[in-house]
């Protein structure tokens, strides 16, 4: 179903001193938790692993972490104990599950259901719900961009799920009683990276990431402080309630252009990188789709087995309504983001 249009411009409204943060240990999470607490705003952090919660409130006086899991009622109940009419941001969600693909609707859907109630049983003003590209698939031509009105098209059970979560949303929102905004973000980069980011880095380093193809296939990317900027824009644009927005960098990158530009940084950075391009003709990606949705099919998810079957296709997107409607102004380009990341990387010891 299309968005509604969005309303008359209006004043915005106040920016809510309470917010709550789901995935606040996570790659958003962090970047996201270390703005608003910049800004002097008070956040409550669920967080799922107990070793996170110190370390998050080293960030301010004003953080506060709650352990749990989105899938637990009594963790969001303590989530959300207290705490005043607040802006939510939805961050939990898994990516890349340990071997199952039913976590993803375990969490994924699930939970965010259960966040929805709490949010809007405790009087949230506003609900930000950070979802994906995998519910749109990817592009059928080269040339061609997700705008907000393209049809779902969900890849596999990750993109089922994520699909199946903006439907939730969505439906939260039409009632009326909380205000909700959908932002798809594509391919992240940035600062507090997950150790996989870490290794993409080392095998680029070491001319071992593939490139499918010849590379021409465009990627939508976006930088973490580029994502957090949105997400702020969303939730003090009023006519924002009830919308999507693809939130991404300026445009898409060839992956050929990617993969180069991630080695300029390196170096720009003073580490060696290999002169070696590993390549591998699209017929390895299509076999690596293939075996990809046999094992899904019976429940099982191998992350490197779909990374490769996602490596061939364009999966871009329009940010002209973000742009138009939010005032999105991406700011960080891919070689200035890179080497913010790696830099991040190497400041703590890190190995690339």
């Amino acid at each position: 179903m299309p968005d509604p249009p969005a309303g008359p411009s209006q004043d915005p409204p106040a920016v809510a001193r309470d917010t709550v943060v789901t995935g606040a240990a996570g790659w958003l999470g962090q970047n996201l938790v270390r703005t608003l607490a910049g800004a002097g705003r008070r956040v409550r952090c669920l967080v799922h692993d107990p070793a996170e919660g110190p370390l998050l409130e080293l960030i301010g006086p004003g953080v506060e972490t709650v352990v749990g899991d989105t899938r637990d009622p009594s963790a969001l109940d303590r989530l959300f104990d207290g705490v005043g009419p607040s802006t939510v941001f939805h961050a939990a969600a898994v990516i890349h599950p340990d071997g199952s693909t039913r976590t993803f609707f375990d969490v994924n859907v699930g939970g965010t259901q259960l966040v929805l109630d709490r949010a809007r049983r405790s009087g949230a003003r506003r609900f930000l719900h950070v979802s994906s590209n995998s519910p749109f698939g990817a592009n059928p031509s080269p040339d061609h961009r997700f705008t907000e009105d393209s049809p779902y098209h969900p890849y596999l059970a990750y993109g089922e799920s994520k699909h199946e979560a903006e439907q939730l949303v969505g439906r939260a929102g039409a009632r009326g009683d909380l205000a909700t905004v959908i932002l798809r973000a594509p391919w992240f980069y940035g600062p507090y990276q997950p150790p996989r980011q870490t290794r993409f880095f080392s095998a680029v380093r070491r001319g071992r990431f593939p490139l499918i193809g010849d590379g021409s296939n465009r990627r939508s990317m976006v930088y973490t402080d580029n994502l957090v900027q949105g997400l702020l824009r969303a939730e003090v644009t009023e006519a924002a309630a009830g919308r999507s927005y693809w939130i991404a960098d300026a445009e898409p990158y060839a992956m050929a252009d990617v993969l180069a530009t991630v080695r300029a940084a390196l170096e720009a950075e003073g580490l060696a990188v290999s002169p070696r391009q590993l390549r591998a003709p699209v017929q390895v990606g299509v076999l690596a789709e293939r075996v990809d949705r046999v094992l899904q099919s019976r429940g099982r998810y191998v992350q490197p087995v779909h990374v490769l079957g996602e490596l061939k296709d364009t999966i871009a997107c329009d940010i002209g309504r973000a742009r138009a409607e939010l005032g999105y102004q991406p700011e960080v380009d891919l070689m200035e983001g890179m080497r913010r990341s790696i830099r991040w990387c190497l400041e703590r010891g890190e190995a690339l």
